[in-house]
């Protein structure tokens, strides 16, 4: 560390990046650490080593990370180099519609990705105000673009923000044109960047009529007439609010009733440090008031409205509220979708979609009505993909378990607007019916068997978390758990192998009926399991759940002891 040569390329690196960063804050942390370093702080140096030492990693979902000076973290001079790396790969005068949500930087980091487009050649369309993502989805397809680039980083802490982009059609880029970019991008690192003023012709402020465009769109996904429902709303303190009330109006819904400490964008998310809807205590502010006003149900998005939570009067009489699992909102909502979009209205036929981390019930419900099923990887850029792949059929829904839903293909990406009209049309139908939504699962379990999911994650602190990461996933390919759930093995699948997927990382076993499927973070040193057991309803729904959740308790104790080494 206190080699000369070592230290003057770190200052070198660093001041080089100060030139370059536009961001009087980053400017001055990096003079900071500098002055610091080279006073004989080894914590500065250490500091410059991690700021400098690396490049954020660029894969199919684009850039996130914290915000702050160098290559490793999210700052202007990071976009302006991504977004040149791509105009590199893109053909020449390529349109590029841009959007952005409410987060720290992202109307600067979306005006800098205009100019550079624009700098390369291009055109560059940018949505009219912070926006939810899949506004601007959908605008890739609707505008007739080559690529979408999205300013958010979703649910994530509030010193992150991230880079998402799609390509012309609609979805988020899988391999090999990740690599491709990112290619590009490491070259245009190392070039002068050429970028236009924000008063270029070719800078196009698109107005409103990308958002009304998607909210009738949304719109056109139901089927049904129910529309008597009280909703507790949450934006969770993103974007998404004024766009979910203006579509629920069009759709003839009552105003939603409004968390009011979370309704307006805040890019310092003072009610909830990490805002995520699924994070334990998020939905505090949403219960105490569906509790005062008697809500029939909670929707909340996250901050960039991909995705939608929901939770509902627990089952039990007087038992509070329950939140509903990924995995339920996704069954509940294609059940309702497939009971209204009828086999004969869909010559083409009908397919639903989700991930291989999803519950196998959607498969079952849908060979049940003769319905496509397909399974795919983990993501969206997977789960959206039998729009295109198969253009014939009515695309239901999609989903995976982290609470994301595509309704009828409306934006090839989650889109948590569409999702909360069809949650709320359901929740207004069973209503109507005296029906629950425990009703309808327990009618799906009776018909299809109990199906439970569960996760199990272990994070992997320290220096060598990364690396314990590696290893224990490579235990679990080269020698899983020969018994579990009192079964034996009865089937392994190594996703690196590509037999029924693209190529991944991750391990899907079989012990009997229960289903465990292991795989790693892609940026975090943590490991995932995904745990499902089924059981049999037989003449006793209640005490077959009540076996089923035994089970599922005992299974991801044995996963968490394996996995932490306690096995």
């Amino acid at each position: 560390m206190n080699d000369p040569d070592f230290l003057a390329d770190l200052y070198g690196q660093a001041e080089a990046w100060r030139d370059q960063d536009p961001d009087p804050h980053n400017v001055a942390t990096l003079e900071e650490l500098v002055a610091a370093s080279t006073a004989g702080d080894d914590e500065a140096t250490r500091s410059l080593e991690t700021l400098f030492g690396d490049r954020i990693a660029f894969g199919t979902a684009g850039l996130r990370a914290e915000l702050g000076p160098g290559p490793t973290l999210m700052n202007r001079v990071v976009v302006r180099q991504t977004t040149a790396g791509l105009m590199r790969w893109l053909k020449t005068g390529a349109r590029v519609v841009i959007g952005y949500d409410a987060r720290h930087c992202s109307a600067e980091f979306a005006a800098d990705t205009a100019a550079v487009v624009v700098g390369a050649g291009g055109v560059a369309e940018i949505l009219p105000e912070p926006l939810p993502t899949p506004v601007l989805a959908y605008a890739v397809l609707a505008r007739g673009a080559d690529a979408g680039v999205m300013i958010t980083a979703s649910h994530n802490p509030p010193r992150d923000n991230g880079y998402k982009l799609y390509l012309s059609d609609g979805i988020q880029l899988v391999s090999p044109a990740d690599a491709e970019i990112a290619q590009q991008i490491d070259i245009a690192a190392t070039e002068a960047i050429p970028m236009s003023s924000m008063d270029d012709a070719n800078i196009v402020r698109l107005d409103d009529s990308m958002a009304k465009a998607h909210q009738q769109a949304a719109v056109s996904v139901l089927a049904g007439e129910g529309r008597d429902v009280s909703v507790v709303y949450t934006a969770m303190h993103g974007v998404g609010g004024k766009h979910l009330m203006e579509t629920f109006e069009l759709a003839g819904f009552p105003a939603p009733i409004i968390v009011p400490e979370q309704f307006e964008p805040d890019p310092d998310f003072p009610t909830a440090a990490f805002p995520n809807p699924e994070e334990e205590g998020a939905l505090d502010l949403a219960l105490a008031l569906a509790v005062d006003r008697h809500a029939d149900v909670i929707l909340a998005s996250d901050p960039d409205a991909d995705r939608l939570a929901m939770a509902v009067p627990a089952r039990e009489v007087d038992g509070g509220w329950t939140a509903l699992s990924g995995d339920e909102i996704g069954v509940l909502l294609a059940d309702h979708l497939i009971r209204h979009h009828v086999a004969e209205n869909h010559p083409g036929g009908r397919v639903v979609a989700n991930s291989v981390v999803s519950s196998r019930l959607l498969s079952r419900m849908a060979e049940s009505e003769g319905i496509a099923s397909v399974i795919t990887l983990t993501g969206f850029k997977w789960v959206a993909r039998p729009i295109v792949e198969r253009p014939e059929a009515h695309y239901l829904i999609g989903y995976e378990e982290a609470i994301g839903y595509s309704i009828g293909g409306v934006v090839r990406d989650k889109d948590g607007i569409s999702a909360a009209l069809v949650a709320a049309e359901m929740i207004a139908e069973l209503k109507a019916d005296g029906l629950t939504v425990w009703d309808r699962l327990d009618a799906l379990s009776l018909q299809h068997g109990v199906h439970l999911t569960g996760p199990v994650t272990v994070r992997l602190d320290g220096p060598e978390g990364l690396d314990e990461r590696e290893r224990l996933m490579e235990q679990m390919e080269s020698n899983p758990p020969a018994n579990l759930d009192g079964h034996e093995l009865s089937s392994f699948e190594n996703l690196r192998d590509g037999v029924n997927f693209p190529p991944s990382t991750g391990v899907v076993l079989f012990y009997g009926s229960t289903r465990v499927i292991v795989r790693p973070s892609g940026t975090e040193p943590k490991l995932k399991a995904y745990v499902e057991v089924v059981e049999p309803a037989g003449a006793d729904l209640a005490a077959a759940q009540e076996r089923a959740e035994t089970r599922l308790r005992e299974i991801q104790k044995e996963i968490h002891d394996l996995l932490t080494g306690q096995r």
